[in-house]
C-alpha cells in the first residue's frame, strides 16, 4: 500500500514549541563552550572512542524487552522498561551497561516494517543514549546467565519532538578480554508512539474478536429423548476451562470495545456440553463427560460479555468459502449445504446468547478473495465480504490508507481489513519480549496510519481466526492502550461497512490467478465435496422412512456443515477421517432397518405363504417402506400369480415385522426368490435378501400309487357286484322266484362278502375316499430361521 512521505497536520502546540526552543538554547550553551576546549579534550582521550560503538557482525548479548509501560505515553508520564540481557557468547562481558536510546521519527508505515524486521541488528542506527542517569550497570555478564534490568525515565527526558512514531531501543554495551574496550554487544529495537494531545480527527477502528474453534461434536447422539451429544474428545472442555484459549478470549474481550465474531457451531457445542454429553474414547466406547459446569459458566460469562455489543455470526461451522468456490461448486448440493449452514445461524445464536446477530457478513480465509469466492460468499445471502488489504491491493497510488468499505459491484461491499494491523499478533507470543514487541508495533502502525492525513477514515482489523492464549493477551493489551490513547476511537463493523467509501480506493476484485498458492494448497479437495454429497444422498434416502426425521437430519446436517469448515486447513488427514466417520455412522444407522436373512424354504404343495421379516433396531419407528418379493423363475414359482408382489411395511422402533407373500408352484424343483426393501419413490433401501425355495409338489411316483389304489377300488367294487349277482342267481334256482328276489336284496349272511374282501386285501370301506382330482390343501412353509439377535438399538 502506498505510504505518505511525511505526517501531515501534526504540528505541536505553540506552548510546547516555545518550551522546546528554550530547552534547546539551554542545552546548546555548554556545547558552545566546549568547542573552545575541543583540541585539548581530543588529545586527552586519543585512541579511545567517545561513546560505545557497535560491534561488527551480530551481537553476543541477547537483549529482551519484556515490558514497556505505558505503551503510548503522554506528557507527564514515566516510561518504565524492563527485561533481560543474556550473554550468548563464550567470554565474560565486563563493565556492562544497559542504555535506553531514542532514534529518529519514522515517517511512513513501511519504515516501521523495516525497523521491526531488523530489530536486533547492530549494523543499523542505534539512536542517541538517553543518558547514564537512566541506565543500569552490571560488573560482569557470565555466559548463559540472564540478568534482569528495570529502567524508568520521565518522558520529558526522552526529548521527543512532534507527534509520531519514534524508534526506541535498549542496548547493552561492555567489553571482553579479547576486546577490552566499550562497544555495543546487543540491542533490541521497538517503537514509542507519541501523540500526547488529542488528535483533531480520530481514526475509527473496528477490531474483530473471533470466537471460532474446530469441530468437536460427532454426528452420533445417544438414543435417549434428549439425544445426548457425543464428542470426539475433551479438547473443547480444555479450551473453555479457566486458563484455556476460549476462556481467555471471553475474559479479555469483556472489557474491550470490539465486534464479536462467533461461529454458531462453537455455541451449539458448548451448549450441548452444558446439557450433559458423552465422549468417544480411543477404544470406541463412550463415557460421560465431566465438564458440564465449566460449559455453563463459560456460556454465562459470554452472555454477559456480549449483552450490549455487536455480534456477527458466521455460517454454521465457519465453512471454507474459498475451497467451496474453487473445488465444490460443480458438485451437486454444495451450495445448498452453505445455504443450510446460513439458515440455522440466527436461531442458534439468539437461543444461546439472547442477542440478535448480524448475519450478512462473509469472511473468507485470510481475507483473500477472487471473483468466484465473492460469488459463493454472497450466494447464501451475505452482501458484505471481509477482505484484506494484501488481497484487495491499492492500484491508484494513494499516499494513505483508505477507509475499509469498498463497493465491488452487484450490491456487494468489500470490507477491507488492514493487513499490517491484522497480522500484528501472529507467531509464538508466549515469550514476554515477543508479545511486547508485537504490541508496540501494532500501536506504531495504528498511529502512523492516523497521521497520514487529516481526513477521518474507518479502519478494520481482522486477526487470525483462532488466536492462542498468548496472542489474545497481546491483542487485549494493545487494544486497551489504543482505546485509552488519543488518536483512535472504536467503531462497530456494521458502521465501518456503511461508511462512505473513498472514491480513489480500488474496487477491483483480483483475478483467480492472484489467489495465494500457499492458501490454495490447504483447501479442501473436490473429493471432499463429493463425499459430502454422497453422505447427503444417503441421508435423503434414510430420512423418508423415519417417523421422526429430525432426530437424524439435524445432527447429520450439522456434521456435514463441519465437514466444510475452514478449520480443516492444514489438517487434511483429520478432515478425511471426520468425513468418513460421519458417512460410516449414517450407514450403520440405516443398516438398523434391514431384512433378516433366510435359509432355503420348502413348499410341499401347490400353494403356500412365505414370510419375510423386516427388523428395525432404531429407537423410532419406520414407515413408508415397500417390501418387494420377486421370483427369478416365475414359470416354476409365482408370487401372488405374478413375477413379484409388493407390500407396504411399517415397523415400530426396536421391533420386527413379518410380511407374508402368497406363492403358487407350477413345477417341481428349486426357484430363487429375492426380497428387497424400497422407499416410496422407488429407491432401493438396504441390501437385498436372496434365498431358494424348493418345490416338492406331487411327484410321478405318488401319482402312480394313487392311480393304482383307485384301480384296485374299482376292481374290488366290480368283483363284489358280480359275486352278488351270481349268488342271487344261484339262490333263485334253488328257492324259486321269490327266493331269488329276496336274494337280490342282499346276502343272507351279511358277513360273507366282507370276509371275502379281506381275503383279497381290499381293506375296510372308506367313508369319504379322497379323489385324485381334489386340490391339495394349503400347506404352510417350513419354519424359517428366527430373526437374528437384535443389534444395538440406536438412532
Amino acid at each position: 500500500m502506498a505510504e505518505a512521505a511525511d505526517f501531515q497536520g501534526t504540528s505541536p502546540s505553540p506552548a510546547r514549541r516555545r518550551s522546546r526552543r528554550t530547552a534547546a538554547l539551554l542545552a546548546g550553551a555548554p556545547l558552545l563552550a566546549s568547542l573552545v576546549q575541543l583540541p585539548a579534550a581530543g588529545s586527552a582521550h586519543a585512541g579511545a572512542p567517545a561513546s560505545p560503538q557497535a560491534a561488527p557482525g551480530g551481537g553476543t548479548v541477547a537483549v529482551a524487552v519484556d515490558s514497556l509501560s505505558p505503551a503510548a505515553p503522554t506528557d507527564g508520564d514515566t516510561v518504565t522498561v524492563s527485561g533481560t540481557v543474556t550473554n550468548t557468547g563464550k567470554r565474560t562481558v565486563t563493565d556492562a551497561q544497559v542504555d535506553l536510546r531514542v532514534g529518529s521519527r519514522l515517517g511512513t508505515r513501511s519504515r516501521i516494517d523495516t525497523v521491526a524486521k531488523n530489530s536486533d541488528d547492530l549494523g543499523g542506527s542505534l539512536g542517541a543514549q538517553v543518558g547514564d542517569k537512566y541506565a543500569e550497570k552490571f560488573p560482569k555478564l557470565t555466559p548463559g546467565v540472564a540478568e534482569h534490568f528495570n529502567i524508568s525515565v520521565p518522558v520529558d527526558e526522552l526529548d521527543l519532538g512532534e507527534d509520531g512514531v519514534y524508534e526506541f531501543a535498549v542496548s547493552l554495551s561492555g567489553q571482553t578480554s579479547a576486546q577490552p574496550w566499550q562497544r555495543v554487544l546487543g540491542v533490541q529495537r521497538t517503537f514509542l508512539p507519541w501523540q500526547p494531545d488529542e488528535a483533531g480527527t480520530r481514526t475509527k477502528t473496528t477490531y474483530l474478536w473471533p470466537l471460532v474453534s474446530t469441530a468437536h461434536m460427532t454426528a452420533e447422539t445417544d438414543s435417549n429423548e434428549q439425544q445426548t451429544r457425543v464428542f470426539r474428545n475433551e479438547d473443547l472442555a480444555k479450551e473453555i476451562s479457566p486458563g484455556g484459549r476460549l476462556n481467555q478470549m471471553v475474559a479479555l474481550g469483556t472489557g474491550l470495545d470490539v465486534t464479536w465474531v462467533v461461529d454458531p457451531d462453537l455455541l451449539a457445542s458448548v451448549d450441548a456440553m452444558a446439557r450433559g454429553y458423552q465422549v468417544r474414547g480411543a477404544d470406541g466406547t463412550t463415557v460421560a463427560g465431566t465438564h458440564q459446569a465449566v460449559a455453563k459458566q463459560w456460556l454465562a460469562d459470554l452472555q454477559k460479555a456480549v449483552a450490549d455489543k455487536e455480534v456477527v455470526a458466521l455460517p454454521f461451522a465457519d465453512p471454507d468459502l474459498a475451497s467451496l468456490a474453487h473445488n465444490g461448486t460443480d458438485v451437486t448440493g454444495s451450495l445448498s449445504r452453505l445455504k443450510d449452514a446460513t439458515d440455522v445461524v440466527t436461531n442458534t445464536v439468539e437461543t444461546i446468547l439472547h442477542v440478535k446477530p448480524v448475519t450478512d457478513f462473509a469472511w473468507p480465509v485470510e481475507g483473500a478473495v477472487d471473483p468466484s469466492i465473492v460469488k459463493v460468499a454472497t450466494s447464501a445471502g451475505a452482501d458484505k465480504v471481509i477482505a484484506r488489504s494484501d488481497s484487495l491491493e491499492e492500484t491508484s497510488g494513494l499516499s494513505y490508507t483508505p477507509s475499509a468499505a469498498r463497493p465491488i459491484g452487484g450490491g456487494t461491499t468489500a470490507v477491507v481489513a488492514d493487513a499490517r494491523l491484522s497480522t500484528a499478533f501472529r507467531g509464538d507470543l508466549t515469550d514476554a519480549s515477543a508479545s511486547t514487541l508485537a504490541v508496540q508495533r501494532f500501536l506504531a502502525q495504528s498511529l502512523a496510519l492516523g497521521l497520514q492525513t487529516g481526513k477521518q477514515r474507518s479502519v478494520v482489523v481482522a486477526p487470525q481466526r483462532m488466536p492462542t492464549g498468548s496472542q489474545a493477551r497481546a491483542m487485549a493489551e494493545a487494544l486497551t492502550a489504543l482505546q485509552d490513547g488519543t488518536w483512535s476511537e472504536s467503531q462497530e463493523l456494521t458502521a465501518a461497512a456503511a461508511a462512505e467509501p473513498d472514491p480513489k480506493a480500488t474496487t477491483k476484485v483480483p483475478p483467480a490467478s492472484a489467489y495465494p498458492s500457499s492458501l490454495r494448497r490447504q483447501e479442501l479437495p473436490r473429493s471432499a465435496f463429493e463425499q459430502i454429497a454422497r453422505t447427503q444422498g444417503k441421508l435423503d434416502k434414510f430420512r423418508v422412512v423415519l417417523s421422526d426425521e429430525s432426530r437424524v437430519v439435524t445432527p447429520f446436517g450439522r456434521s456435514m456443515d463441519r465437514e466444510m469448515s475452514a478449520s480443516w486447513r492444514g489438517r487434511s488427514a483429520q478432515a478425511a477421517s471426520f468425513r468418513t466417520g460421519v458417512e460410516r455412522y449414517l450407514d450403520s444407522l440405516a443398516g438398523q432397518v434391514r431384512l433378516i436373512d433366510k435359509s432355503e424354504t420348502k413348499l410341499s404343495g401347490r400353494s403356500a405363504t412365505i414370510p419375510v421379516t423386516v427388523q428395525n433396531n432404531l429407537v423410532q419407528g419406520v414407515d413408508r417402506l415397500v417390501l418387494r418379493l420377486t421370483s427369478t423363475n416365475p414359470t416354476r414359482l409365482k408370487i401372488d400369480g405374478s413375477d413379484y408382489q409388493e407390500q407396504p411395511v411399517a415397523v415400530s422402533g426396536g421391533h420386527s415385522q413379518s410380511v407374508k407373500f402368497t406363492t403358487s408352484a407350477n413345477a417341481n424343483g428349486q426357484a430363487t426368490v429375492v426380497a428387497q426393501l424400497y422407499t416410496e419413490d422407488g429407491q432401493k433401501y438396504g441390501e437385498a435378501v436372496t434365498f431358494d425355495v424348493k418345490v416338492t409338489e406331487i411327484t410321478a411316483t405318488v401319482m402312480l400309487v394313487i392311480g393304482g389304489g383307485a384301480l384296485l377300488l374299482v376292481l374290488a367294487g366290480f368283483r363284489m357286484y358280480t359275486q352278488r349277482k351270481r349268488a342271487a342267481a344261484r339262490g333263485g334256482e334253488e328257492d324259486g322266484p321269490g327266493a331269488a328276489e329276496d336274494a337280490a336284496d342282499g346276502p343272507e349272511n351279511p358277513d360273507e362278502p366282507e370276509d371275502r374282501l379281506r381275503e383279497h386285501g381290499a381293506g375296510s370301506r372308506a367313508e369319504d375316499p379322497e379323489q385324485p382330482s381334489d386340490p391339495a390343501p394349503d400347506t404352510p412353509v417350513e419354519s424359517t430361521d428366527p430373526s437374528g439377535t437384535g443389534e444395538r438399538v440406536d438412532r
